[in-house]
């Protein structure tokens, strides 16, 4: 299916031009894989010894790339990354193995380096196999144009339902040096989180070594790209890759007490959720983004696992699409979580406005009030427990008529 030509409604207002990032180099190709006429490849080509970390699906079925991804982590370094979009090579068997090997293979004699050190992501329809030859095809010529400044065309290329490119940047001073920490990602549907979500690449000049970069990203997809869901349906290709060229000229990182440590870390963090926010922004047919808290859980782990079933729950999802404030569908969601509430404890928020307080319908409620909350394209639905301290939010959307047309004729 080609990408939309509809924006979502819910894109931001501007899309960040992201600064070079030094020993990075990006280029885009049209291999035809399944689209026409449009960018569905690409290729970042990094400095020696860049550091790489990567979080994968949890999918008892993952795709082709995410096996390979995984073999070669242990190598610590990259020098290459190819991502396509149209086909996700998953459910492919012995052919989609052997697609990465010879896709890792065109690339290595490009840029110069070991498959070992070129890493994958595909993402499209699965079950269908995947020509690398395609990838053969042109190869030599995105490396040749590999350039500093191609964010933005790369974070095209790997759309799919997508509407709009997802890219975030942040810039801080370490040990007296500027470093720059960009990214881009895809996802719009098939988005529930289970390690990863979906696509995203992070990339940095930090000299951060591999083991502590894995740690903070293995940290940091927890309350960002964990923290959201479309559908909850967790894709086979679910990949998140860090790459730390190390280029910026101050002493590397390798301790987790390096106090240059802390402001990385939060800048790191930053761009990651603003990516996931941008995929929750863009979830298939949405027009309404979703903020759901819970607090005075028993733990935050139990406050997650009942926000999540509001958030993906179809008939809250559903509700908030028609604008209507159906806190007893919240109860209903809360209730089958499997996890500690009590009824008669239970309030309900709907944009700032409490519904429901201690088991049933607030005495103050007024009908107008909520219902105005409701039309805004940004809704926060909180629910108080009254349990304990554990608190935890996660972002969703609304389902719409849309995103049902949008994956009834995904495959054909």
């Amino acid at each position: 299916m080609p990408v939309s030509a509809s924006i979502s409604p819910l894109a931001p207002k501007t899309i960040p031009q992201l600064p070079v990032v030094a020993g990075v180099r990006l280029a885009t190709a049209k291999a035809g894989i399944r689209y026409r006429d449009r960018a569905d490849v690409m290729l970042a080509v990094f400095d020696r010894e860049t550091s790489v970390a990567g979080v994968f699906t949890r999918s008892k079925c993952p795709s082709a790339p995410v096996e390979w991804c995984r073999a070669q982590l242990k190598g610590h370094f990259a020098r290459a990354l190819v991502v396509n979009s149209g086909n996700a090579n998953a459910f492919t068997g012995k052919s989609g193995r052997q697609a990465c090997a010879l896709t890792a293979k065109f690339t290595a004699a490009a840029v110069n380096c070991k498959t070992s050190e070129v890493f994958l992501a595909s993402t499209g329809v699965i079950g269908e196999p995947l020509d690398a030859h395609a990838f053969e095809r042109v190869m030599t010529d995105l490396a040749g144009s590999a350039r500093p400044d191609g964010y933005s065309e790369a974070a095209k290329a790997i759309m799919t339902t997508d509407t709009f490119p997802k890219l975030a940047t942040a810039r801080i001073r370490l040990g007296g040096t500027d470093v720059t920490i960009n990214g881009f990602a895809k996802g719009a549907g098939m988005i529930a989180p289970d390690m990863a979500t979906m696509l995203a690449f992070i990339f940095t000049d930090a000299p951060i070594s591999a083991p502590l970069l894995q740690s903070l990203l293995r940290d940091g997809v927890v309350d960002t790209f964990n923290a959201v869901t479309i559908d909850g349906d967790t894709s086979t290709s679910d990949t998140v890759l860090a790459f730390a060229t190390g280029a910026a000229p101050t002493p590397g990182i390798r301790r987790c007490t390096d106090p240059r440590l802390g402001p990385f870390r939060k800048a790191f963090n930053a761009v990651l959720a603003d990516l996931a926010e941008q995929v929750a922004r863009d979830g298939e047919g949405a027009r309404k983004l979703v903020e759901i808290i819970v607090e005075g859980a028993v733990s935050k782990i139990s406050a997650r696992r009942i926000a999540l079933s509001i958030a993906n729950s179809p008939l809250v999802k559903t509700a908030i699409a028609g604008e209507d404030a159906n806190w007893g569908r919240v109860v209903m969601a809360v209730g089958k979580a499997g996890e500690p509430a009590d009824r008669d404890r239970l309030s309900i928020w709907f944009g700032g406005i409490r519904v429901a307080h201690r088991g049933a319908r607030d005495e103050a409620y007024d009908e107008a009030a909520v219902s105005a909350a409701m039309k805004r394209p940004e809704i926060s639905l909180k629910v108080a427990l009254g349990l304990g301290k554990g608190r935890d939010r996660v972002l969703t959307c609304d389902l719409t008529q849309e995103y049902v047309a949008i994956n009834g004729d995904y495959r054909s």
